[in-house]
């Protein structure tokens, strides 16, 4: 039986999460978030792999690698600030041709006007914004829909 596979990528400054502007952001740390994710993606018989990078080109070679070399069936991205600025993120999501579920723990639309613009939208299978961590609980269980063929998303 091959298991299904979810890639979680976390970009620039979530490895602080739990000490970084906790009113926006909350007191749950980037490593309880992920046990939680494993825990919800064990339950589903999912295979599931958390990353995080401050990064840019990182993060591209993480979204490159899911496709060639780990057979990922579909990413769940909180691209942080590379969410609106990073063209070549785009591209390689583009490229790969790998679903994806773009997760914003903060509401980006009710901040700075330079956060409401996102290069990845328009491509991305759906997209969770404001909900806090939860919001990656909730990606995750529409991946799990997904990959069951429960829920019919866009690629």
């Amino acid at each position: 039986m091959v298991l299904k596979k979810v890639l979680v990528l976390h970009g620039p400054n979530l490895n602080l999460l739990g000490c970084r502007e906790s009113k926006l952001y909350g007191a749950t740390t980037l490593e309880a978030l992920n046990s939680q994710l494993v825990a919800q993606a064990d339950v589903a018989s999912i295979s599931l792999e958390c990353k995080q990078t401050n990064s840019e080109c990182e993060l591209i070679e993480f979204v490159q690698q899911a496709r060639s070399d780990d057979n990922v069936n579909l990413i769940i991205i909180n691209a942080a600030a590379y969410t609106h600025t990073s063209i070549a993120l785009r591209d390689a999501f583009l490229a790969v041709q790998i679903p994806f579920i773009e997760v914003h723990i903060s509401n980006i639309y009710a901040r700075e006007d330079y956060r409401k613009f996102s290069y990845l939208a328009d491509i991305a299978a759906g997209i969770i914004v404001g909900l806090g961590t939860g919001g990656y609980k909730l990606a995750l269980q529409a991946a799990i829909d997904f990959l069951d063929h429960k829920l019919n998303i866009k690629e």
